[in-house]
């Protein structure tokens, strides 16, 4: 991790059913986002342990909303906040990641990680995360680099598409 929480170990769930994005790409998003931010709001889907989220408080967003309908990783996801001193910074919604999206305020988020199981993609998520962007916001869309999410998604248009290893990044537009 970069930025003030720097150095700082992340706890993950037990088994095999998180799959942390690593630091080399973690690293390489920030390096195409930017390094910092001035504040903003953080949408973290799919959380696992919220590494993606608190790597963007790390480097100046003002707060993060991660989701995760798993019960082990909401523990794990507020446990590591309280680590890095962003308690106070995020808030942690255990449902699935469409349920969470109808809930969620709508134009409230200025970026947004989107990081499923390879074997779910990003679809879905992207097709129902339209209404909670807030205009020009980015999202980051994690993704079997084999599978690539469409160029377009309702009003997300694709910025940039990388990969590394097995790893596909598509970095999204909000229009």
């Amino acid at each position: 991790m970069a930025g003030v929480a720097r150095g700082r170990r992340l706890a993950a769930p037990d088994g095999d059913g998180t799959r942390p994005t690593s630091d080399k790409v973690r690293g390489a998003v920030f390096n195409v986002l930017g390094q910092f931010f001035d504040g903003g709001r953080v949408l973290d889907l799919y959380s696992g342990t919220g590494a993606l989220a608190l790597e963007a408080l790390s480097r100046g967003c003002a707060d993060a909303t991660c989701v995760d309908a798993s019960e082990q990783a909401a523990e794990v996801i507020a446990r590591n906040a309280a680590a890095c001193g962003f308690a106070g910074k995020v808030t942690v919604v255990r449902r699935r990641v469409v349920d969470a999206l109808r809930a969620l305020p709508a134009a409230s988020f200025d970026l947004a990680f989107v990081d499923p199981p390879y074997a779910e993609g990003p679809g879905a998520a992207l097709e129902a995360l339209d209404r909670v962007l807030r205009p020009g916001a980015a999202v980051v869309a994690e993704h079997d680099r084999r599978a690539p999410p469409p160029e377009r998604v309702g009003a997300l248009s694709l910025q940039d598409r990388r990969a590394y290893g097995d790893t596909g990044i598509s970095i999204y537009r909000r229009e």
